[in-house]
């Protein structure tokens, strides 16, 4: 991959916050570059079609990319540009958000695991 070292660590980071790997290292690719294509985010992050493809998706469903139609010479598939919806901090806020939610979450399951210990069978 194309990515510099600290990229390719914040999509680490990314993934380990419950972004699959794919939508990662995409994501990060288009901070980086401002408008792309899926051809481009294929040869420079090593990622096959069908998973810049999922990415894409995933992406845009999430409200974090837009995508545009580009002029294309001659015949074939159409050509979409596709970059940033909001700053890059508002998505991370977002991804830190979701993050917290989950540890609160995780905390209450523990209170209460906690609360049947030295509990004696009914």
């Amino acid at each position: 991959m194309t990515l510099t070292e600290n990229s390719n660590k914040l999509a680490k980071f990314l993934t380990e916050s419950d972004i699959p790997r794919s939508v990662a290292f995409t994501l990060v690719y288009i901070r980086n570059k401002g408008e792309i294509t899926s051809v481009e985010i294929e040869r420079e992050t090593g990622l096959r079609q069908p998973e810049v493809s999922i990415a894409m998706q995933w992406l845009r469903r999430k409200g974090w990319i837009n995508k545009r139609n580009m002029k294309k010479e001659g015949k074939g598939r159409p050509v979409h540009g596709y970059r940033l919806s909001k700053e890059f901090d508002e998505i991370l806020e977002e991804i830190i958000q979701d993050l917290s939610e989950k540890i609160d979450s995780i905390q209450n399951i523990i209170q209460e695991l906690k609360s049947y210990k030295g509990e004696k069978k009914k």
